[in-house]
């Protein structure tokens, strides 16, 4: 035990030193830890503002389509040919 607090003595600096980081670390993690559980929870708060987006550019994807058979369907029955539909 005397070589233990002997080393101790001669590098207390140093002991000090990678205990506080220690506690650093572990205070480092356990604030890591409930971030990651407040977003499991309760989602990032951008993923509200991407979801409406996407909910918008679903909907003019959507109408766009329908513009887009409408069209197609009167330009064919001018031709007079038959559209192809998959």
């Amino acid at each position: 035990m005397s070589a233990l607090a002997h080393w101790f003595k001669e590098n207390q600096a140093l002991a000090i030193l990678l205990i506080g980081q220690a506690i650093v670390g572990g205070i480092y993690l356990v604030n890591l830890e409930a971030r990651v559980n407040t977003l499991e929870v309760r989602g990032s708060p951008h993923l509200a503002e991407i979801n409406t987006r996407l909910t918008v550019l679903e909907g003019t994807t959507r109408k766009n389509e329908h513009s887009i058979e409408r069209i197609t369907d009167v330009m064919t029955k001018e031709l007079h040919i038959a559209p192809a539909r998959p």
